[in-house]
């Protein structure tokens, strides 16, 4: 709870593999979206070969691409950093990312200057991924071109001359747009892995480039990346880093001109026909109310009758691609035989294949609860689980997290768990009637050390770091889900910098006074937020026979949940803080931590630039305006912030805070209790489109640092 077809494969590094095996799902859904009356259900042998060839196509025009940037137009001026003798590091890795590079400068480790072989790592997910670098880990004779190139770009962009001044002002946009965003390396050391462990990680990460593949579908990206300019390296990163051609970056988000693509077409996801969505803006709202058509593991297809729609499950949709994500799972599976401590994760990995054959997810979500972090040494989950990536936020995004359980967590769940059905009965109190307690036994939060997040994990900017599945059925309704805190995130030199410069740039020093670099508080936050999605009025819970989408409605559904389970992490500080779990100190940090979360999802925007609302954003603004009405948080415009040169800055109130989070608890709770959507629409009306909260200030100086934009490689 908490991110043609061959040049698609090419652009977005889709596994070629999957082009020849399931290309006629491809043109099925895409014929089915605009508006044909197949259901995308059959398959012809005869697309196959074709499909594979123009991968081939697309590969080779993604090759010219990258030759035909070292154009000999002078660069565009933006940057006056010239590269002579010692390079930027930072610089470099700009440049690489502007160009679609998959290489990344780790650190200058002998202070010579130079980005060294042996400094760099070679990205996944990247079109060239695996071209710089052999299986031995040498380099290969194509690295010194490519470092050549990021040199020639590390000035500045290196235009091709000759340009319309429309096409010069889009390409400028998409630089802007990618430079909002800072690579940030997840890299993971696995070379100490037994053989057999070596070879479950590879077939794991033959399953992130099946999934990436399924949701480059669902986005509908798959079928426009035929129209990216063969000589623009910049567009053709922003459409593998955004899932398509659309800017994301707050600075851009909203304007028109940016996007990857000159043609100007826009995305329209996968799960709907392109009809409905061309014909009627308001066409979510004719989804939630039929619940066959709302269901989040189908997508709707045009009906055999004309004007009708009718749903068709994911396995069927793309039939092909479900398959041979399924067969990597079973290999993976089969690469663990033989490890007796392992059993639990095999389970899931073959419960999890049969679910991708089947589209039956109930039976993985049961192999899944079953696995913990006590019995296995790795934390898999894969398949159909979040709806806020949508327009509609109804259809569950296909995703892979993989990663390794880090130790740390048992600590704190020895010290919840006990204390699980106190924390269920206590919000059920707050939420009132006609909530009533239920009987939970959630597991608390494993700590999770990410490998590689694909699919639906992988988000432009920033990342999850924190989720409770499943969402749906049996296990989720009775209390027994997973819950997980990414433990490895935002935790590298670069963003703990970036984070402490814009909350100095925004708090008093009195209150910066309790700000701390240690993750720890941010872990607790996301222990308690994840914890409470398993608690009190969630998803499933129907008032009136109707569950929180149909009440609510999908986005405001989805901001009513992630603003009860935020709002009870910041109410249970005050709880644990009497039970003796954390000091006085750790309190003060932990209420610091939630004000500078709160700024930084403010600083994005409440509306993306299709309108949609942004259910992080949202919350936050409402959390934060609350706590002003209360007193709990106070703005003065003529306060000096923490770093000595900003004016305006927020003092936060900590002996206020409690008594605020409480009555902001009990008011959330209440409006799910009660299915109160007129209440939650008064409290966005308050906070989200009212004046109440400083947005544009918060935005101007959190904007002044780039947003985490998180790159994987492993090494095995």
């Amino acid at each position: 709870m908490k991110r043609s077809v061959a040049a698609a494969l090419a652009a977005m590094a889709l596994p070629l593999v999957l082009a020849g095996a399931g290309c006629d799902e491809d043109k099925a859904a895409k014929e089915n979206g605009s508006g044909e009356k197949a259901a995308a259900t059959t398959e012809k042998a005869e697309p196959a070969k074709a499909d594979a060839d123009a991968a081939d196509a697309g590969q080779a025009s993604d090759d010219a691409g990258e030759k035909a940037d070292d154009s000999t137009a002078k660069p565009s001026g933006e940057d006056t950093k010239a590269r002579k003798g010692a390079q930027d590091r930072s610089l470099f890795n700009r440049a690489a990312v502007r160009l679609n590079l998959p290489l990344y400068w780790t650190e200058d480790l002998n202070g010579n200057g130079i980005p060294d072989p042996e400094e760099l790592a070679e990205l996944m997910f990247y079109p060239t991924s695996g071209t710089y670098f052999g299986s031995d880990g040498k380099p290969t004779d194509e690295l010194g071109p490519a470092l050549a190139r990021i040199d020639a770009w590390m000035a500045g962009p290196v235009f091709p001359q000759g340009l319309s001044a429309e096409e010069l002002k889009r390409r400028q946009l998409v630089v802007d747009e990618l430079d909002q965003g800072q690579a940030i390396l997840v890299r993971s050391d696995l070379k100490a892995l037994s053989k057999a462990e070596k070879e479950f990680v590879r077939k794991m990460l033959d399953v992130a480039r099946g999934v990436d593949a399924i949701y480059a579908m669902q986005t509908g990206a798959i079928s426009l990346a035929a129209d990216l300019p063969a000589d623009d390296p910049s567009s053709r990163s922003l459409f593998r880093r955004n899932w398509g051609p659309k800017c994301l970056a707050p600075k851009t988000e909203k304007e028109p001109a940016c996007t990857a693509l000159p043609s100007g077409k826009t995305l329209k996801p996968g799960l709907y026909p392109e009809a409905i969505q061309d014909k009627d803006a308001a066409f979510c709202k004719a989804i939630e109310k039929d619940p066959a058509l709302a269901a989040p593991f189908v997508v709707v297809r045009e009906g055999k009758d004309a004007g009708t729609l009718t749903a068709v499950p994911y396995t069927e949709a793309w039939p092909n691609r479900m398959k041979a994500v399924a067969a990597s799972l079973r290999a993976a599976a089969g690469a663990l035989k033989d490890a007796a401590d392992e059993k639990p994760l095999r389970n899931y990995l073959e419960a999890a294949a049969k679910s991708f054959e089947t589209n039956d997810w109930l039976p993985a979500d049961e192999a899944w609860a079953a696995m913990t972090g006590r019995n296995s040494k790795w934390y898999v989950r894969v398949g159909p689980d979040e709806v806020y990536w949508e327009p509609c936020s109804l259809k569950a995004g296909i995703h892979l997290t993989l990663a390794r359980i880090n130790p740390e967590a048992i600590a704190w769940q020895d010290k919840l768990t006990p204390r699980r059905q106190e924390m269920e009965n206590a919000l059920a109190e707050m939420a009132g009637a006609p909530y009533e307690a239920r009987q939970v036994s959630f597991q608390l939060p494993d700590f999770i050390d990410i490998v590689v997040n694909a699919g639906d994990d992988r988000d432009a900017m920033g990342a999850t770091i924190g989720q409770s599945l499943p969402n749906w059925g049996p296990v989720a309704n009775e209390g027994r889900g997973r819950t997980i805190a990414m433990s490895n995130l935002y935790t590298d030199p670069d963003s703990l910098k970036n984070r402490r410069d814009g909350a100095s740039s925004l708090l008093t020093e009195e209150t910066m006074t309790a700000y701390t670099d240690s993750a720890n508080p941010g872990l607790l936050s996301t222990i308690l937020h994840e914890a409470a999605h398993n608690m009190g009025p969630a998803h499933e819970y129907k008032v009136g026979g109707k569950v929180d989408n149909e009440v609510f409605g999908g986005p405001l559904a989805s901001t009513a949940e992630e603003l009860k389970a935020q709002t009870a992490a910041l109410w249970f500080i005050e709880k644990l803080l009497k039970d003796g779990l954390i000091t006085e100190k750790d309190a003060r940090e932990d209420y610091v931590d939630a004000i500078t979360w709160a700024f930084g999802h403010i600083s994005r925007g409440m509306f993306d630039g299709s309108g949609r609302p942004k259910h992080y954003s949202q919350l936050a603004a409402i959390q934060v305006g609350f706590l002003m009405d209360e007193g709990a948080l106070t703005f003065d415009p003529k306060a000096k912030a923490a770093n000595g040169t900003d004016k305006g800055a927020f003092t936060i109130h900590f002996d206020k805070m409690p008594a605020a989070a409480a009555k902001l608890m009990k008011t959330v709770a209440g409006i799910k209790a009660r299915g109160d959507r007129a209440a939650m629409e008064d409290l966005v009306k308050r906070y989200v489109t009212g004046k109440k909260v400083p947005q544009a200030l918060i935005t101007e100086r959190l904007l002044r640092y780039p947003k985490a934009s998180f790159v994987y490689s492993v090494d095995l």
